[in-house]
């Protein structure tokens, strides 16, 4: 059985001035399946999810369900289906939790199912029902995360792309915000993932990426990686 490609990048390079930060690099994400792109600081992970969104000016061939997505600008990718929790998370600190969620609708045409969603999210994230009144301002940093989670999930992502999910929160919470990207996996969503946390990244991914310096220098199966004596001394601390 033939599996579908639901994003394929080709050959894409992106530049800052004279920089060549993303240099020519090809993958392919299949329908239900979890990729990551691992690599160290610098290695062009976020360079990359920046250039799909539409936020960075690329070369290369971007397809999303076989049409060409690299001319489309930035607010109409979010109607094709190509929805970003960005790194950082961008909140908006002086709204509240309700509205920083419906924010993640105000592209939609469809949103006579969003009472039935926006349970689905509290279900997923039972904190944020609780603080559903609060200004996000007063949220802990997971809680800020599940909120940024909970906004792109709200536009009806086709591939939800999540940059750096567990950037600066307590090891409990980390497992936490892994769990759910499982379990969102599990219900059927296409996650690219973006992470420094290597470990955690080939854990729940199906394939990932490895990134040094804007290129692919390896790719393989989660598991294969992790198991891998040359991603464990680079990335896993050797152990």
């Amino acid at each position: 059985m033939s599996r579908q490609s639901v994003l394929k990048v080709t050959d894409l390079k992106v530049n800052y001035g004279a920089i060549e930060a993303v240099k020519g690099i090809s993958f392919e994400i299949y329908a239900g399946e979890i990729v990551s792109l691992i690599g160290a600081n610098g290695a062009g992970k976020t360079t990359t999810l920046r250039a799909l969104s539409g936020l960075l000016p690329a070369s290369g061939e971007i397809l999303l369900n076989g049409h060409s997505i690299l001319s489309i600008p930035a607010y109409k990718l979010i109607d094709e289906g190509l929805i970003q929790s960005p790194e950082g998370r961008g909140i908006f600190l002086n709204l509240s939790v309700e509205e920083n969620m419906k924010l993640g609708t105000y592209r939609r045409k469809d949103t006579g199912n969003l009472g039935a969603e926006m349970e689905h999210c509290f279900k997923l994230f039972p904190r944020l029902k609780e603080r559903l009144k609060a200004s996000a301002g007063t949220l802990s940093g997971g809680e800020q995360q599940m909120l940024s989670i909970s906004r792109a999930l709200l536009g009806k992502p086709k591939v939800l792309m999540l940059d750096e999910p567990s950037l600066g929160l307590a090891p409990r919470i980390v497992q936490q915000i892994f769990q759910i990207i499982r379990t969102l996996n599990a219900e059927g969503m296409t996650i690219l993932l973006v992470e420094q946390n290597a470990r955690m990244a080939l854990k729940v991914s199906h394939r990932a990426y490895v990134l040094d310096t804007g290129k692919i220098c390896l790719s393989g199966e989660g598991q294969q990686l992790l198991a891998d004596p040359k991603i464990q001394a680079a990335y896993l601390g050797g152990h």
